[in-house]
């Protein structure tokens, strides 16, 4: 990967980077996320302390869409809805199947690596979420301008990622790069990506198969 230096100056940087689409698509309802993992000698970036987090679901929706978590956190999923849901995840994240669960209670994962995990709910193909588990406290999730910004970023080597939902994998990592902060003010520039697909909306059920849309759901 090709390093990116800033000029030399030993305090803690403010880092800022753009999101760019091609066809000038906008971005105020495209969850965006960028982080920097220490690497070489640079100290580790750990989170603080956290209760668990919470995914609610409400009126058939998760909220919050984006939740980021460091590694090993426990996950909870309550359920405030007056009917059953079915939280399942089968991507490289964090597999797992809730099963179903009424009303008023609460399950909870554990996200044990890092990685992205699209949550859906196999009742209601509407329902969709996003949680990403890191290594490093390090992250800005994007403005509704497409606008990161990390404060007080430690002196040092890092890898960057960026995450936008609806982005194929394969275009996110060509932004990956090693950068080096060593500025009280460092701009990543414009990271490029091509028009994005939107959400998950089309997924298939946990059985890995197409939702019935003409059924009525039974919960």
């Amino acid at each position: 990967m090709p390093t990116q230096a800033y000029p030399q100056n030993p305090a803690a940087a403010e880092v800022r980077g753009h999101l760019e689409f091609s066809a000038g698509k906008k971005t105020q309802v495209i969850p965006a996320v960028l982080w920097l993992k220490p690497i070489d000698r640079t100290p580790a970036a750990p989170f603080a302390p956290h209760a668990p987090y919470t995914l609610l679901q409400k009126h058939k929706m998760f909220s919050p869409h984006l939740l980021v978590v460091p590694v090993g956190s426990k996950v909870l999923f309550p359920n405030a809805d007056p009917f059953f849901h079915n939280v399942f995840s089968l991507f490289e994240g964090k597999r797992f199947d809730l099963g179903l669960y009424e009303a008023g209670s609460t399950k909870e994962v554990t996200f044990s690596r890092e990685g992205i995990s699209y949550i859906f709910c196999n009742i209601h193909p509407e329902m969709s979420a996003v949680v990403l588990a890191l290594s490093t406290s390090l992250y800005a999730i994007a403005d509704s301008g497409g606008e990161f910004r990390l404060h007080a970023v430690p002196a040092g080597d890092y890898e960057l990622h960026v995450w936008v939902e609806g982005v194929q994998q394969s275009a996110l990592e060509q932004l990956t790069r090693h950068v080096q902060i060593v500025s009280p003010s460092a701009d990543l520039g414009e990271f490029h990506l091509p028009a994005i697909a939107g959400r998950p909306q089309d997924h298939l059920n946990k059985f890995g198969q197409k939702y019935d849309k003409d059924a009525k759901p039974p919960y």
